[in-house]
C-alpha cells in the first residue's frame, strides 16, 4: 500500500498537528483519533525498542524496521525520525531510500554530529552548515517522489545560536529541504522570529518541561508553525501509569484496589486485531 502523501495537507490552511509513536501499540492507537499525521519519535522508539537512551545508539536496520511495521498498519502519514542519516553522504542516500520503500511519508535529517543526542538534552554538536546542505541535497535528490517529504533540521541554536541555527535553516531550504525545523528555540520570541524568517512548513517540538515552551494550537499557528510534533507525550503518560501500576502491584500482589485508570482487555484484544484471527479460524480452521 502506498502512504498517504502529506505534502497536499501542508498546502491547506491549520496547523497538523502529529503525535508521538514509539511502538505498535501507540501506533494503532494514534492511528485510530483521525490525526492528520504521526511522527515515529526517534527517542520513544530507541526507548521502547532497544531500552537505550536516544543517543546514536541504534542503528538504520533498528530504526528502518521499526519504520516499516509503522507505515504498513496506519492509514496516516508517518514522519519518521532519521537521525543524521546514519553516516556519510552514501549512507544518506540508502536511508532515504530506505524509509521511502518502508512506506514513511516524510524523513527528518538533523546536522548534529555523530554520535547525535536528543534535541533536548545538553552537549549537542553540528557539523559544518556546508556538509549538511550537502546531505539534505543527497536526500532531495534520491528520492523516487517528491511526495517522500524531507524535514531538516538544525541543532545549532543551544550552542550557536539562533542566527547561527537561521543561517543554516536558510542553507538547508536552499539545498532542497521541503520543511524546516530550527531545534529548541527557548521562548516564544524566539520562535516567532522563527517564523517570520521562513515562509515554509516549519516544525515545532512541543517536549514537556524541555527547552521550548509547550504552546497553545492557536498560538503556533500565529507563530508561523504548520506541524507540531509531541513526541514524548503519550510515553510520559504511559510510564507514569505504569509506574503507578507496578508499584501498585508490589505494594500489594494483586491489581485489586488499582485506582490507575485500566483500559477494557477486550479493548486491547480488538486493537491488535484478534477478530481477523477469529474470524479466519472460523472460515478455515477444523471443527
Amino acid at each position: 500500500m502506498l502512504p498517504t502523501p502529506l505534502r497536499p495537507r501542508l498546502l491547506m490552511p491549520g496547523l497538523v498537528v502529529a503525535p508521538g509513536v514509539f511502538d505498535m501499540v501507540s501506533l494503532r492507537l494514534a492511528d485510530q483519533m483521525g490525526f492528520e499525521a504521526l511522527y515515529m519519535t526517534g527517542f520513544g522508539t530507541v526507548a521502547s525498542h532497544l531500552g537505550l537512551p536516544d543517543a546514536g545508539l541504534a542503528t538504520y536496520s533498528d530504526m528502518v524496521g521499526r519504520v516499516r511495521a509503522m507505515a504498513s498498519a496506519a492509514s496516516t502519514p508517518l514522519i519518521a525520525d532519521g537521525d543524521t542519516g546514519y553516516g556519510g553522504l552514501l549512507n544518506v542516500r540508502h536511508t532515504i531510500q530506505g524509509y521511502e520503500q518502508a512506506g514513511a511519508a516524510a524523513i527528518q535529517l538533523e546536522d548534529q554530529e555523530f554520535p547525535k543526542k536528543c534535541g533536548h538534552t545538553p552537549m549537542r554538536r553540528v557539523i559544518p552548515a556546508e556538509d549538511m546542505a550537502q546531505k539534505v541535497r543527497v536526500a532531495s535528490e534520491s528520492r523516487s517522489s517528491k511526495d517522500f517529504l524531507i524535514i531538516a533540521r538544525t541543532d545549532a541554536r543551544t550552542a550557536l545560536g539562533l542566527d547561527e541555527a537561521l543561517r543554516r535553516a536558510d542553507l538547508y531550504l536552499r539545498a532542497g529541504a521541503d520543511i524546516l525545523f530550527v531545534e529548541s528555540p527557548e521562548s516564544p520570541e524566539e520562535m516567532r522570529k522563527i517564523g517570520e524568517t521562513f515562509k515554509v512548513p516549519l516544525v515545532a517540538n512541543m517536549v514537556e518541561k524541555g527547552r521550548t515552551p509547550v504552546l497553545p494550537k492557536a498560538d503556533l499557528e500565529s507563530l508561523g508553525y504548520k506541524i507540531a510534533i509531541f513526541p514524548v507525550t503519550a510515553l510520559l503518560c504511559a510510564m507514569q501509569a505504569m509506574r503507578e501500576a507496578y508499584s501498585h502491584l508490589k505494594a500489594n500482589g494483586s491489581s485489586t484496589g488499582l485506582n490507575t485508570p485500566i483500559a477494557d482487555f477486550s479493548d486491547l484484544v480488538s486493537l491488535v486485531g484478534f477478530e481477523d484471527v477469529w474470524a479466519f479460524e472460523k472460515k478455515y480452521a477444523p471443527e
